[in-house]
C-alpha cells in the first residue's frame, strides 16, 4: 500500500486589513512614544499606512512588515518638521488642566522619565522606545534604523548616561 502524505499549502501572508487589525495599536503607540503627541503620532502612522498599502504585496513578500513600517515612522517623525505646514504656532497662555485620578509617586516618576526621553535626540530616543518599550534586540533596531549595530548600543548608551544625568541632577535639586 502505497500511502500519499498531503501537503497543505502554505497559509498566505496576511492582508493588509488583517495585519492593520493586529498590529496598528501597536504602531500608533509606538509612534506615539516616538513623537511624544498622541494627533502627530496618529497622523504619521495613517501617512506611513497609506504608503504601506501601495507596496503591501512587496512588503509582504519580503516577510518584515513590522521593520518597514517602524522604518517609515521613525523617518516620518524625523522628517515631519521639514513640511513647512506642520509647524506648532505658540499661544500666549498654556491652560493646565489636572490630571484625571490620582497621580502616584510611580506615575510621577515615569511622567519625569518621560518628559527626559522626549528631549534626547532623535536618534537616541528612536533607539530608546525600540528597545526599552517595543523590546527590540539590537540587530532589529539596526535593521530599523538603517545603520549598524554597534552604533544602536552607542546611542543606547549615550542616551542612558543623559537621562542618568538628568536624574542625578533632578534628586540633587
Amino acid at each position: 500500500m502505497v500511502s500519499v502524505i498531503r501537503q497543505e499549502p502554505e497559509a498566505a501572508p496576511a492582508s493588509f486589513e488583517a495585519y492593520v487589525a493586529a498590529r496598528g495599536a501597536a504602531l500608533v503607540r509606538f509612534a506615539i512614544l516616538l513623537t511624544g503627541d498622541d494627533q502627530r503620532a496618529e497622523d504619521l502612522v495613517q501617512d506611513a499606512l497609506a504608503k504601506a498599502y501601495l507596496r503591501w504585496g512587496r512588503i509582504r513578500r519580503a516577510d518584515s512588515p513590522d521593520v518597514y513600517l517602524r522604518r517609515l515612522l521613525v523617518n516620518a517623525a524625523r522628517s515631519w518638521w521639514r513640511r513647512g505646514a506642520n509647524r506648532e504656532v505658540p499661544i500666549e497662555h498654556v491652560v493646565d488642566r489636572p490630571a484625571p485620578g490620582d497621580l502616584g509617586g510611580e506615575a510621577a516618576d515615569r511622567d519625569q522619565l518621560w518628559r527626559l526621553i522626549v528631549r534626547l535626540p532623535h536618534r537616541q530616543r528612536a533607539v530608546i522606545v525600540l528597545r526599552y518599550y517595543e523590546d527590540l534586540d539590537d540587530a532589529t533596531i539596526a535593521e530599523i534604523l538603517d545603520c549598524e549595530p554597534v552604533t544602536v548600543r552607542t546611542h543606547a548608551m549615550r542616551a542612558l548616561q543623559r537621562l542618568r544625568g538628568h536624574l542625578d541632577a533632578a534628586g540633587a535639586s
